[in-house]
């Protein structure tokens, strides 16, 4: 029998009330998850809305059942950053009113050790948000070079140790392969020296496997053009992360997008023409869960939700 897992989705109160909800609009949640925020959403859409969910993990579209008799509701097993393919083929680019984006890795992923992507339990070193296909975890640490190693560490954990990691990794594994979570947080609890408070040493090199061998931070790149690319005039997009690596994304993205083309000093444009290439308006400052979502949740801690809004295509 597959064992539950409880998920409760963060800040699902004020990501769903950045999308401002039109009851016959039509919205995109990109990471459908456990369904948390698309059970919000169809509460709030009326009879003639339509919501169209992604998600690459199997066990996700599986959940999805329970919407089956929802006719407004319709998932796509794929990961996140095709989603402008997804509408373009529905033929619905440039109608989105809403896409709703959420970064993290849901509770059961992170709690069936099966999964791989806990080092507080033991379970097979896999890692894949979709594990019907792609290398795992173990694989590409038993081919992968010191100095490639090294970068994944300091790039996407923005590890400090990464070099001594990547070179106990490369010394330990000629003697027997990482295929386990416990055996490969161990080694990096054990030569880890200087431990920070409260966080365990292995957090930052198991962050940057999974967003390495997801391809995470591409994917966002793609989503967020996408959303971009799909969302109607006055549409909104609502977007969690939870790390530094991802809420910089968002922010940047959302800033150039702000502020419209650059233009050489001197050069004579007036506010109007540097308007029209205006794409998007921020709306209000990054939204942080309150003390009391944290203490249901302690996983909500580091969450930060940003909303902008799509400004009126160029004419």
């Amino acid at each position: 029998m597959t064992q539950e897992f409880e998920h409760l989705s963060v800040l699902l109160a004020e990501t769903v009330a950045g999308l401002n909800i039109r009851p016959d609009g039509i919205y995109i949640d990109g990471t459908f998850g456990r369904g948390g925020h698309s059970r919000k959403v169809l509460e709030e859409l009326g009879p003639n809305g339509r919501l169209i969910a992604i998600d690459r993990d199997p066990q996700a579209i599986a959940a999805a059942e329970q919407f089956k008799d929802d006719s407004r509701f319709q998932i796509v097993h794929g990961g996140f950053g095709q989603l402008a393919d997804y509408v373009e083929d529905l033929g619905l680019k440039g109608q989105i009113d809403g896409v709703l984006l959420d970064f993290g890795v849901s509770s059961p992923q992170l709690d069936d050790a099966e999964r791989g992507f806990s080092f507080l339990r033991d379970g097979p070193l896999d890692m894949r948000m979709d594990n019907s296909q792609g290398e795992t975890a173990a694989q590409w640490l038993a081919r992968a070079e010191i100095e490639d190693m090294a970068w994944v560490f300091k790039t996407y954990g923005e590890e400090k140790n990464s070099r001594h990691i990547a070179r106990c990794i490369a010394a330990d594994r000629e003697k027997a392969p990482f295929l386990r979570t416990k055996d490969l947080a161990d080694l990096i609890a054990r030569i880890t020296k200087n431990k920070e408070r409260n966080k365990h040493p292995a957090t930052r090199v198991f962050q940057a496997i999974r967003i390495y061998i997801n391809s995470e931070l591409e994917q966002i790149d793609q989503a967020l053009e996408g959303a971009l690319a799909v969302l109607a005039p006055e549409g909104r997009l609502s977007v969690i992360s939870f790390h530094s690596l991802e809420d910089r994304m968002v922010k940047r993205f959302i800033r150039r997008n702000s502020q419209g083309e650059s233009v050489p000093h001197g050069l004579p444009i007036t506010e109007a023409e540097i308007n029209k290439s205006r794409k998007l308006k921020a709306m209000g400052k990054a939204i942080k869960p309150s003390v009391e979502e944290v203490e249901r949740n302690a996983r909500a801690r580091s969450s930060v939700l940003r909303i902008a809004e799509r400004l009126p295509y160029e004419a």
